[in-house]
């Protein structure tokens, strides 16, 4: 019992080193999307600005032909309206024209669903992500006890003792009392149900965003290629506090998740406190073990 004391003392102390955290989050005015942090979501952002360039020139084509419609089809101008019934070759323009159009867009979104909901065929780890009203429950698949806790909204009273700079990082509405921490750099595969009603998991700097539905175990991944603190969200309406249940992952360097892992195995809040202190030190101001539950 005392070896495992010193054990979990020591996984604490390794928390103890590091650099500042990112925390990614929504921003305000912003009109793009999130910077990415996997591979997946670089992906998404190329996809995204390769279709504007298909409905840019289309909503310019559309507004110059209601123009020219208005204008030269006006009655002042056509005081005797045209019985003009059909053009074959118009039919064809705007026929074929879409079609094109729509297999220039399906391809390559139909790539990316696949690459987004088919896991590589070894991940690395596995957590699942239990939907609840209206918080999120985690469990790690790791040896022969699993590690589980509950995750809930961080209350205004616990961020009362923060600083600007740590504000920012645990933003109101967003910020969690217990994250999901996972390594760097490592292949995690999550499986997403729910407890009670419809909900959905998703964490835009990742490009995740699946259902969670009662009695169903869908399955997604994600693979972090930089450091730091991302937020998500529910994003499905579920009830009254569907705004409230947040999502936190924390991606770390691989021996912190290892000390970190050691450390929840005897006590979840102090564990996420040394790694909050070692990664970015909101954890000396604020003090989240209250809610944490192994």
């Amino acid at each position: 019992m005392k070896n495992k004391a010193y054990a979990v003392l020591a996984a604490l102390a390794c928390l103890l080193f590091a650099s500042s955290a990112f925390a990614d989050k929504p921003v305000e005015w912003q009109t793009g999307l999130q910077s990415a942090a996997t591979g997946i979501m670089e992906e998404i952002r190329w996809f995204e600005q390769y279709t504007l360039w298909f409905i840019i020139p289309i909503t310019l084509l559309v507004l110059l032909l209601l123009i020219i419609v208005v204008v030269k089809f006006r009655e002042g101008a056509n005081p005797v309206p045209s019985r003009t019934s059909h053009n074959t070759l118009i039919e064809v323009i705007w026929t074929v024209g879409p079609v094109i159009v729509l297999l220039f867009l399906a391809i390559p979104s139909f790539q990316l669903l696949t690459a987004q909901l088919t896991p590589p065929p070894n991940p690395d780890m596995t957590v699942k992500a239990t939907g609840n009203q209206w918080y999120w429950s985690y469990e790690y698949e790791v040896g022969e006890n699993p590690l589980s806790f509950d995750s809930l909204l961080l209350k205004d009273e616990d961020r009362a003792g923060l600083g600007k700079e740590d504000k920012a990082a645990y933003p109101r509405l967003l910020a969690v009392d217990n994250e999901v921490v996972v390594p760097v750099g490592k292949t995690v595969r999550l499986l997403v149900t729910a407890a009670d009603v419809i909900h959905a998991f998703a964490m835009p700097a990742f490009g995740v965003k699946i259902d969670a539905v009662p009695g169903r175990l869908n399955e997604t991944w994600f693979k972090a290629d930089r450091e730091g603190l991302y937020y998500g969200q529910c994003s499905e309406l579920c009830g009254k506090d569907h705004a409230y249940m947040p999502i936190a992952v924390r991606v770390v360097a691989q021996d912190k998740y290892d000390a970190w892992l050691a450390a929840a195995a005897t006590n979840l809040g102090e564990a996420n406190k040394a790694l909050m202190a070692s990664t970015d030190g909101a954890a000396k101001t604020v003090d989240v073990a209250a809610n944490a539950a192994q």
